[in-house]
């Protein structure tokens, strides 16, 4: 009979930047949360991301993050009612719709930057400038290794497609 163990945690890379990631991810939330932002979710960031640069038509957001229309919309109905996103006019077309985020939505941002700032000096502090420097180092050379840098750099990494 063949018996399924538990890998160690130190011997499997993959399993340990899952777990790193949900760990973080999970601590940043908590602390966008604190911030005064307590009904922000997982997902709802990865909307932000796209909207950073500035306003964008929901099939352009659509497009970038590799869902429906149907499915920003919906999200944006959401955060439309919780103050982070709004519909505007766009400039070269009053026909056009365009998503932005509101005042409350770049705090939110900012509240995440800030959050994934201070962890980063909790886990140098932690493990080591130079440990730290390493590990980041590493997992951008991972990054890479699977192709993901283009899909970064251009906001387009969704969790298991969802919004």
């Amino acid at each position: 009979m063949n018996v399924v163990t538990q890998p160690r945690l130190h011997d499997d890379l993959v399993l340990g930047l899952l777990l790193a990631g949900e760990t973080l991810g999970a601590e940043v939330l908590a602390r966008v949360r604190a911030a005064g932002h307590p009904h922000v979710r997982y997902a709802h960031g990865f909307l932000f991301q796209v909207l950073v640069p500035g306003p964008r038509a929901v099939g352009d957001v659509a497009d970038a993050l590799g869902i429906s229309s149907q499915a920003v919309s919906k999200a944006v109905a959401e955060l439309e009612t919780l103050g982070y996103v709004e519909r505007r006019a766009d400039p070269a077309d009053a026909r056009r719709r365009l998503l932005a985020l509101t005042a409350m939505g770049e705090d939110a941002v900012r509240a995440g930057r800030a959050a994934r700032a201070a962890l980063g000096v909790e886990l140098a502090a932690a493990i080591g400038p130079e440990r730290a420097a390493a590990a980041a180092a590493a997992i951008a050379d991972a990054l890479e290794a699977r192709g993901a840098m283009d899909a970064i750099g251009a906001r387009r990494l969704l969790q298991a497609g969802r919004l």
